[in-house]
C-alpha cells in the first residue's frame, strides 16, 4: 500500500482531469480512470465502464495491485429532464455513475485504508443538490453523494479515514457546455445568478479536492465544500 497513490475516477475530460493534473503536480502518482484512453495521461490509466457488470472487479484488481490509501470519486454524468420526461434508462444511468460507482470504489480500497490507519477519500457532488429545475434525477444522486459521504465519514473516521464531499457549481467543461452552450439564453442567466459574476473552472476545483487529498487535511471529515462563486448561498434554482 502507498500514501503515494490515488485513485481517480473520470478523468478523461473537464474537472476529472484538472483533478488528476493538479495531484500529479503535486506529486502523486495518479491512478485514472476513463471509458476512454487519455492521451499522454500523467500516472497510470484504466479503460473501465463503470456501469458495466465487471466494474466492481475491476476496482477490486486496482486496489489488488496498487493498494492506493486516496480515492477520488469524481465519475459523473448529467441527465437533464423534466419530470413527465424522466425515463427509466436516464434515473438508473445517473445513479450508476454518480452513486452506485462511489460506492463500490469505496468499498475496494477501504480494506487497505484500514489496515494503515489512513485514508483520504474525496467524492463530487455538486450544487444541484440543492435544487435545480429539469434536473431532477442528477440532483437526486448528487445529494445521494453528499449522504454517503457523511454516513461513511462516521462510519471509517475510526480507522483515521476522512471522507469529504467537493460540490462544484457551474464550472466551464465539456459536459456543462452539451447541457448548456456558450451564449444560450439559459446559460447567461444562470451566470448572471452567480454572485462572483461568471463560471469557476475546473482547476479550481481541483484546488479544493487537492487540499482535502492532502494529509494537511486530517481535521477535516463528513464536510461538503461548495466550490460555486456563491451560487450555494443566493444563486437559486
Amino acid at each position: 500500500m502507498s500514501r503515494d497513490h490515488v485513485l481517480v475516477t473520470g478523468v478523461s475530460r473537464g474537472i476529472g482531469r484538472a483533478i488528476a493534473a493538479r495531484l500529479a503536480d503535486d506529486g502523486f502518482t495518479v491512478i485514472g480512470i476513463s471509458r476512454r484512453p487519455v492521451p499522454d495521461f500523467r500516472g497510470i490509466h484504466r479503460a473501465i465502464d463503470l456501469t458495466a457488470p465487471e466494474a466492481r472487479e475491476a476496482l477490486g484488481a486496482i486496489a489488488a495491485e496498487f493498494a492506493p490509501l486516496r480515492l477520488v470519486a469524481n465519475a459523473g454524468v448529467v441527465e437533464a429532464a423534466p419530470l413527465d420526461g424522466v425515463t427509466t434508462a436516464q434515473f438508473q444511468h445517473a445513479m450508476r455513475v454518480n452513486l452506485e460507482s462511489v460506492i463500490w470504489a469505496m468499498q475496494a480500497l477501504a480494506p487497505a485504508m484500514r489496515g494503515a490507519g489512513f485514508g483520504r477519500i474525496v467524492t463530487l457532488g455538486s450544487r444541484a443538490a440543492l435544487g435545480k429545475a429539469e434536473r431532477a434525477v442528477y440532483a437526486a444522486s448528487k445529494a445521494g453523494v453528499a449522504g454517503l459521504t457523511r454516513s461513511m465519514a462516521l462510519e471509517l473516521a475510526p480507522h483515521g479515514i476522512t471522507v469529504n464531499c467537493v460540490a462544484p457549481g457551474p464550472i466551464d467543461t465539456e459536459m456543462f457546455a452539451e447541457n448548456q452552450p456558450e451564449g444560450s439564453p439559459a446559460r447567461q442567466a444562470l451566470v448572471s445568478r452567480v454572485p462572483l459574476g461568471r463560471m469557476g473552472a475546473p482547476s479550481e476545483v481541483a484546488a479544493a479536492v487537492a487540499f482535502l487529498a492532502s494529509d494537511q487535511a486530517s481535521y477535516v471529515t463528513g464536510q461538503t465544500i461548495y466550490v460555486c462563486g456563491g451560487y450555494s448561498v443566493g444563486g437559486g434554482a
